[in-house]
């Protein structure tokens, strides 16, 4: 099979998720400094939302140029990763909602560590199918960036229950770790 309809499909999903999620953005009540400020928090936990969204789709567009041919395990393990990332617009309202209440905090590192974990199975997946020689095997290496990404989420869902302003420090440290992309992969292709 061909990756093109893969690639289309997780595009277009990722595009529904980010206008979900600015569609649920709330206009200020009032036209003053203030009513901007009011919220703020919501606009905060938006960005960071759209940010994990972003850098998801970034690469996932990496790792899918690297791919040659995909199989049903693949097509089953990107619908894995696309089912946690569905999830990212509601625990975002949730946490807003909640002014970021411990178990929506924990929950939102749940879901980005799902998402994670879902990355990284995505990843191996499409290993197994094209061999430990394959381009992507050799750029993925040992992905020490995706394992320390999910002990940081790791660290941080129980982590809200005692400090969520702790929790949402680790999943801004998460997303600036990943906000450029994958470099491995762009370096193996090149070479």
């Amino acid at each position: 099979m061909t990756k093109g309809r893969v690639e289309a499909f997780s595009d277009g999903v990722v595009a529904i998720l980010i206008t979900i999620m600015v569609l649920e953005l709330k206009v200020p009540a009032g036209s003053s400094w203030e009513a901007l400020r009011e919220v703020t928090p919501t606009f905060l936990v938006y960005v960071l939302s759209y940010v994990f969204l972003g850098i998801y789709w970034n690469n996932h567009h990496h790792l899918f140029h690297a791919v040659h041919r995909v199989n049903g395990a693949v097509l089953w393990a990107n619908l894995h990763l696309l089912f946690w990332l569905s999830l990212v617009p509601f625990v975002t309202k949730w946490m807003d909602e909640s002014d970021f209440s411990s178990t929506p905090t924990a929950v939102y590192g749940g879901v980005l560590l799902c998402a994670g974990v879902a990355y990284l199975i995505l990843t191996k997946t499409i290993i197994r199918l094209e061999g430990r020689q394959s381009t992507l095997a050799k750029a993925v290496g040992r992905d020490v960036k995706g394992k320390l990404s999910a002990v940081l989420y790791a660290i941080a869902i129980p982590l809200a229950f005692l400090n969520r302003w702790i929790s949402d420090a680790i999943y801004v440290t998460v997303a600036l770790i990943w906000l450029s992309p994958d470099p491995r992969i762009e370096s193996i292709l090149r070479d």
